[in-house]
């Protein structure tokens, strides 16, 4: 497996969010996604890191869907891929309607279509033809004025993959039909054929392609607990944050983690915890969360467990872990990231 782990420019203090980046790639890992959700944009963070890193790829870990029209995302994607001397990924996700009405006043209509028309545009952008599209949701150009079709003034010069943030069923068709590869969240392994890979294996068979052409990348939050004591700590410290996911993100009636969840195993108490959430309980919400549901969807436990789990990843099919290391301080963020990389290793070896 590929490691990769994500940071959000707003996450803390720039210049140690710069540290720990190009620390992680001194220990070797092989991604980092910057992430965008209501806080800090990644387009910008990224040119600043192309500078900063020599190895390392460089993702949008996700450009929001919604926020930029598919040839302001283009630029971009081509900018920072040009820069970085061909190491950028483009992260795309519809995000919800909570960020894409609430914070920028753009309908969250038709996120499927959106989505695969933006793919097609940005990769028509990148190949240097003359943009001219007409789609559901964009015409490029604008009809009845004088507008004619242009290119732009650069071309891709090297490959830009397409990674696609993608829950629902349908969207993870789409992806296993366009995409180069997966961000994945809110992952259980044990569920993960129904939930998500028979979606995106369909995709791929209308495609015409196989598992291979896909790159699997799943994310969690990664710490060691010493012992049962210091891991019981852990997991009930982790059990707001899973409600807040379950119960706050998105709208009072769109939640895409909680519907990921239900499709897990977890309908009734994900209905439940929402329920909570949305009515201001949020210490029963979290009070509803069950340690399973924890050690699950995260990398958390002893050495000998995050081992199994990683295994257990493996077999799955993940191709790329995406660790968020625990800790209260830069040192030891990355303390947690080198030992779980490690861990990454051994696993990997094992399995020829």
């Amino acid at each position: 497996m590929r490691t990769a782990t994500t940071i959000e420019a707003s996450g803390g203090p720039w210049p140690e969010l710069v540290d720990y980046v190009t620390e992680a790639e001194k220990l070797g890992v092989d991604i980092c996604w910057v992430a965008e959700a209501w806080g800090a944009e990644a387009p910008s963070p990224l040119g600043y890191l192309a500078a900063r890193t020599e190895r390392m790829l460089l993702g949008s870990g996700i450009i929001q869907l919604g926020t930029r029209t598919p040839m302001a995302i283009a630029r971009a994607a081509i900018t920072l891929s040009q820069i970085s001397g061909g190491r950028f990924l483009l992260g795309l996700g519809p995000s919800g309607p909570q960020v894409i009405e609430g914070l920028h006043g753009v309908p969250f209509a038709r996120p499927l279509t959106r989505m695969r028309e933006t793919v097609e545009i940005v990769r028509q952008a990148a190949s240097g033809e003359k943009i001219a599209h007409a789609g559901r949701e964009f015409t490029i150009p604008l009809p009845g004025g004088e507008a004619k079709p242009m290119r732009l003034s650069m071309r891709a010069e090297h490959d830009i993959p397409v990674y696609l943030a993608t829950l629902s069923p349908k969207m993870l068709r789409l992806t296993g039909e366009v995409a180069d590869g997966w961000l994945g969240t809110s992952f259980v392994p044990e569920g993960a054929k129904e939930a998500y890979f028979d979606h995106l294996d369909a995709g791929l068979t209308a495609a015409g392609r196989t598992r291979a052409a896909l790159d699997i990348c799943q994310g969690a939050e990664v710490a060691f607990a010493e012992d049962e004591d210091a891991l019981r700590t852990m997991v009930a410290g982790r059990k707001k944050e899973l409600a807040f996911s379950l119960g706050g993100m998105g709208s009072a009636s769109t939640n895409f983690y909680n519907r990921a969840y239900s499709r897990q195993g977890w309908a009734e108490v994900a209905a439940e915890v929402r329920e909570r959430w949305q009515a201001g309980d949020r210490d029963g919400a979290a009070g509803l969360v069950t340690d399973e549901m924890v050690l699950g969807t995260t990398l958390i436990g002893t050495e000998d467990m995050v081992r199994t789990r990683l295994r257990v990843w493996q077999a799955a099919g993940v191709d790329t872990v995406r660790l968020y290391p625990a800790g209260d301080t830069l040192d030891a963020r990355l303390a947690t990231l080198g030992r779980a990389l490690d861990l990454v290793r051994e696993v990997t070896a094992e399995a020829g």
